[in-house]
């Protein structure tokens, strides 16, 4: 026939099969069916593997990139140093364009981890819910995973956003050399090429051509401050899963302040109100684990839980609806207790002009 030979189907080649058919062959047969192919289980195991095997040389490729930046940072700042002090008459100012240098590599490097963070989440996904569960029967992973990591194969987006990245390699690495520094460009003015008298003569040193001295060490300051200011901010920025992350990742100078505020905070909220305690939210949480999230809550938050009966009109299943109001600086510890207990929970949190009751504002 000319339409065999025009590649229609031949008989015997591709038989017709009705769709309740082919279902019943493949259920019966273990396997997966698209359009005319199979995949069994143990070829759906063998392509897990080797796509796992594929992602972690990614991220051990970006890693490297990683180590090599701060390489790099460390080797500039060494190179800077030793030529700032190699003679009383070497200009200060090759400090402060060594630090602008080295936060230029910051912002690579912070570019670098988004990509690192990106394939650490896909190998995360695979271990967590795919290989973990093969460890302990029954083989029960979670009925979301594998679309999770579908979408983000067909549109890969960065797991993190620039800050967070940017706080977390600042804390990790280039904190101690912004520190080292800048403590040696004021070691510089004070010290060469005669040790300083008085502030006057200190502003004078750190002049830069047609610059006067306080200016540049205004402009210093700020710039020091900025980064640390990013560092301290971006502490609650939790969304990376490809390290262990960790609370004692700043100075203890950032952890002081950091208790310091929330006494602050605490002392101040009757008298002026919360003025230094975030807004509070109004936390909106769907799940099919009602009483065990709300348990969590309770405990683990100290927060008083509502629970709503819902049903999710797109997969007919009947659903928890929990209403929390919390304190801004909670949010993300409540987005963590609920997806550690339930990953297909979905989470709605919006700000409140005021919660009026108990452990909140006061009635008037």
């Amino acid at each position: 026939m000319v339409q065999d030979k025009i590649g229609g189907e031949r008989e015997g080649a591709f038989p017709r099969q009705g769709k309740a058919e082919n279902q019943e062959r493949g259920d019966s047969q273990g396997g997966w069916h698209f359009r005319q192919y199979r995949i069994q289980s143990g070829e759906f195991n063998t392509a897990m593997v080797h796509l796992y095997r594929g992602e972690i040389t990614r991220a051990n490729t970006w890693r490297t990139r990683l180590d090599a930046t701060t390489n790099w940072a460390v080797v500039t700042t060494a190179g800077a140093l030793s030529f700032a002090f190699s003679g009383q008459e070497s200009p200060h100012f090759i400090i402060p364009l060594t630090t602008i240098l080295v936060s230029l590599f910051l912002f690579i490097e912070a570019r670098r981890y988004r990509y690192y963070e990106l394939w650490s989440y896909r190998i995360r996904l695979m271990e967590t819910e795919f290989f973990a569960h093969m460890l302990v029967p029954p083989f029960a992973p979670s009925e979301a995973w594998a679309t999770r990591l579908a979408n983000s194969l067909l549109n890969p987006r960065f797991t993190i956003t620039l800050w967070e990245a940017l706080g977390r390699r600042f804390r990790r690495n280039y904190q101690h050399i912004f520190i080292v520094l800048a403590v040696a460009w004021v070691m510089k003015i004070a010290l060469q090429p005669t040790p300083v008298g008085t502030w006057w003569e200190f502003f004078e040193r750190a002049a830069v051509g047609p610059v006067p001295g306080y200016v540049v060490v205004l402009v210093g300051v700020l710039f020091n401050a900025f980064f640390f200011a990013v560092g301290l901010l971006t502490m609650g920025l939790t969304q990376a899963t490809g390290e262990v992350l960790q609370r004692e990742e700043l100075l203890a100078p950032f952890r002081l302040v950091e208790q310091v505020g929330h006494l602050a905070a605490e002392l101040l909220e009757d008298s002026v109100g919360g003025l230094w305690r975030r807004h509070d939210q109004l936390a909106y949480v769907i799940t099919e684990k009602g009483d065990e999230v709300a348990e969590a809550i309770l405990k683990r938050l100290g927060r008083g839980v509502t629970a709503l009966q819902g049903k999710g009109m797109y997969t007919g299943k009947d659903r928890a609806v929990l209403l929390v109001a919390i304190h801004g600086d909670q949010a993300e510890d409540l987005k963590r207790l609920v997806y550690r207990i339930d990953r297909n929970a979905f989470v709605v949190i919006n700000p409140t002009e005021a919660v009026i009751g108990r452990g909140f504002q006061a009635p008037s």
